[in-house]
Formats: C-alpha cells, sequence, structure tokens
C-alpha cells in the first residue's frame, strides 16, 4: 500500500512553469511566440485553432491570483467563480492546461487491429489516431492540410483519410498521396503538406495524446515507463495493484453533454464522497462511506471506498463489489475501478458554459456475455450519471449569479483543493 503524500503548501518545482521575465514565450504545439511584456503590456495566446487571441496580462493574472495555493485547506477559499465563467479565462486555460502534458482519449481496442481509427477533440484540437497496414500507430491533428476540413469522423476502419471537402487523400502514415486539381500550381511540394503528426503513446488500456508536435512524421509510439512516469506519476505503481491496467474487455460507451464549465464536473467528482449521502441514495447502500480515504500524489488523487451490499438485504446485487477505487488524472481524467468493473471518464471543455463527459465501460472477461448483469450495472451508473448532471448543471447556474463568488473546503474536499493548486500553477504568469 503506497504511503499517503503529505500535502504542502508549495507545489513540486517541476509542476511550477519556467517564465523568462524580460520576454514571455508562449508555446502553443510547439511553435514558439516571443512577446515582450515590458514593451507591449499584452501577451499573444495562440490557440490551436486557427485564430489567435489577445488578452490583456492583467485581466487574466487578475482572475488566476484570486486564488491562493499557499493557503492551507483549512483556512482556504476556493477560485472565484470567474474562473468557471469568464470566455477570457476559459481560452487562456486551454492553452496552459490541456495543450502541454500527456491526456488520454480513448482505448488501445480502438485501434486493436491494422487500419483501426478513431477521431476526437482536446479543447480546439481536433485529432485522429490511427493504426498502419504495418500495425504502428499514429496520431494526427484531423484537419486537411488544403483548406482546413476535418478529414475524418467517428470511427472505424481506412485504407486512407480521404477529404470530403476536395478530395485530398492521405496515407495512414500521414503522407499527402494525392492532391486533385494542383496541375500546374508552381512550387507546390507533395511531400511538405501531408497531415500534422501529435505525440502518441499507450499505457495498459489507454490511447495517450500529447498536443505537441511530433519529431517526424514517423515518430514511434511511445510507450515506455518515462511515459506513464510522466502521466500518472508515482502513483503507477498504486493504479496496477488496483487493477487499472489489467486485461478487461470493452463493453460500451456512454456520453452526456452538460450545461456547465468542465471543471465543475470534475469538482464533483472529486468532494471526497461528500455529496453521495445527499444525492446517491442508491450509490450510497452500496458504499462504506467510513471507509473513505484519500491518496494524493503529484498529478493524480486517488479516492478509497469499501462496497459490499448491507447484510440482510433481499436484493444482493451488487455491482461496487468489496472495494471501490476512484482516481483522477489532472487535469481531466477519471478511472473507477469496483468489482469486475472499470469505467473512465474523460471530460472534455466545449465552452466556458459546456462539457462532454465521455464514459467507456469495461468488464472482467468471465462477465462480458452476462447480459442481464450488464444491463443492470449500466442502468444503475446511468441513474448515478444523471444526478450528478442534475447537480453539476445547478452549479453552474449558481455560479453565475450575483450572490456567489468564492466558498470554502471541508477537510474531506482534499482532492479538490489538490486539483484547484496544479492548475494555478499551471495557470500563472
Amino acid at each position: 500500500m503506497m504511503i499517503m503524500a503529505a500535502m504542502t503548501a508549495t507545489v513540486p518545482e517541476f509542476l511550477t512553469p519556467k517564465l523568462k521575465s524580460t520576454s514571455m514565450y508562449f508555446n502553443s504545439h510547439g511553435y514558439k511566440i516571443g512577446v515582450s511584456v515590458s514593451q507591449l503590456g499584452w501577451r499573444r495566446f495562440l490557440n490551436p485553432s486557427s485564430s489567435s487571441r489577445v488578452f490583456a496580462v492583467s485581466d487574466v493574472n487578475k482572475l488566476v491570483t484570486e486564488f491562493d495555493p499557499n493557503i492551507p485547506l483549512e483556512r482556504a477559499s476556493t477560485p472565484p467563480s470567474s474562473w468557471y465563467t469568464d470566455p477570457k479565462f476559459y481560452h487562456f486555460e486551454l492553452d496552459r492546461v490541456f495543450y502541454g502534458g500527456w491526456h488520454a482519449v480513448g482505448y488501445s481496442d480502438q485501434i486493436k487491429d491494422n487500419r483501426n481509427f478513431f477521431t476526437g477533440r482536446l479543447g480546439d484540437v481536433e485529432f485522429v489516431v490511427c493504426r498502419d497496414d504495418n500495425g504502428k500507430i499514429h496520431a494526427f491533428h484531423n484537419v486537411c492540410s488544403h483548406h482546413a476540413s476535418i478529414l475524418a469522423s467517428g470511427n472505424g476502419k481506412k485504407s486512407c483519410f480521404v477529404c470530403p471537402y476536395h478530395g485530398w487523400t492521405y496515407s495512414l502514415t500521414g503522407s499527402l498521396v494525392k492532391a486533385t486539381r494542383m496541375t500546374g500550381i508552381e512550387n507546390f511540394a507533395l511531400n511538405e503538406m501531408g497531415l500534422k503528426p501529435l505525440r502518441v503513446a499507450v499505457w495498459g488500456p489507454f490511447v495517450l495524446l500529447k498536443v505537441i508536435q511530433a519529431t517526424s512524421r514517423n515518430g514511434e509510439v511511445e510507450t515506455d515507463g518515462f511515459v506513464a512516469s510522466e502521466w500518472l506519476g508515482t502513483s503507477v505503481g498504486r493504479l496496477s495493484q488496483g487493477g487499472v491496467d489489467s486485461s478487461l474487455s470493452f463493453i460500451c460507451r456512454r456520453e452526456y453533454t452538460i450545461d456547465c464549465n468542465w471543471k465543475v464536473f470534475c469538482d464533483n467528482y472529486l468532494d471526497g464522497g461528500y455529496h453521495v449521502p445527499y444525492a446517491h441514495k442508491g450509490l450510497m447502500s452500496g458504499l462504506n462511506l467510513e471507509t473513505y480515504s484519500t491518496t494524493i500524489f503529484e498529478k493524480v488523487s486517488i479516492q478509497e471506498c469499501g462496497g459490499g451490499s448491507k447484510a440482510g438485504e433481499e436484493d444482493s446485487f451488487n455491482r461496487i463489489g468489496s472495494q471501490a477505487l476512484y482516481a483522477f488524472v489532472y487535469p481531466n481524467f477519471m478511472i473507477n475501478r469496483y468489482g469486475p468493473w472499470m469505467d473512465t471518464n474523460l471530460v472534455i471543455p466545449l465552452g466556458p458554459k459546456k462539457c462532454k463527459v465521455v464514459f467507456d465501460y469495461f468488464l472482467e472477461p468471465s462477465l462480458k456475455d452476462d447480459e442481464a448483469f450488464i444491463k443492470r450495472s449500466l442502468e444503475e451508473s446511468e441513474r448515478v450519471q444523471m444526478e450528478d448532471v442534475v447537480l453539476c448543471e445547478s452549479v453552474q447556474r449558481g455560479l453565475e449569479s450575483q450572490a456567489y463568488d468564492k466558498g470554502r473546503y471541508a477537510l474531506v474536499e482534499k482532492p479538490m483543493h489538490h486539483f484547484h493548486c496544479l492548475l494555478h500553477h499551471n495557470l500563472k504568469l
């Protein structure tokens, strides 16, 4: 059993962005932009979308510094409501939080066979992940080099990617193999117009993406321990012990579009079981909250709780089992391992007040054909998710009220406070 890492007032140095005092450099997708703050008083933040946005440094910095991570949880106030409602803060946040580290974007069974692919979105980044004819995994910006059309959609199997707009064709290794009606165009090099690559890795059942341009179009997929360590830190061993990277069968995917800021959903997940007795009566019956514990790692928090149906219950159905593990991987990925099940929750920002949460369900292979058990388990899970949707949308409405600015933490909300501290250290200028 891993020993709980002590929460201190200072976040580890490796989490703190290194910025020069004279000239500020913003690196998005591997493209460096230098701006002299002393001369301009402005900073340009280049999002991965087609347009750049310019914000006054003082405006953004004021919002960030309204939360102080150096104040212990017992005396701390939560971030201000502007973190959850202000459009300027949202666009700044995408660059600082989502376009640097590794992020789980899918699972390996989606690209199990050659020519399999899946698409997705991370902030403003549209991406496609595929396995080529030689079994090698690639990831690219899902944008045609001609006139920026989205190239592929959904998931499935393809021998190549054909742009639905003008028919430009790309191989599964990202090279442009056909550009229609370009005869006579000067200084046009086919080999310079391929898809822009992204870094991709695999750990256990998870496909990871880093929104930084890969060094070459044919770079190897990264699968070594360094990636797992960078993504999960010292929590890797505990998660493996909890069966997170074990062989499970994929069952289904559910998606929920919620009218709330993406952080509202994360906060709800990270309140240490605080809301469970009040909002999830059904789930409460399968958990022993007196055993609830939290372990904080560098960029991961793990909440654990004993489970099991109460003695004497007529209905002995229990999907939770004897122990439930809930892992939050900063900034937007949750792994829930309980009984024979594992489900993952990927929170995708869609705007300052909207997000999409993707649930993927996995089950121990011995039960993958037990239709009655699967049906009832998914029904119970669906009920919990809909209860959370109501909670999160209610909180978002409250955050937009003039009556609320900041709140306080309960002691059980240590994972939430840890999340907010990590956000602050990504966001501070």
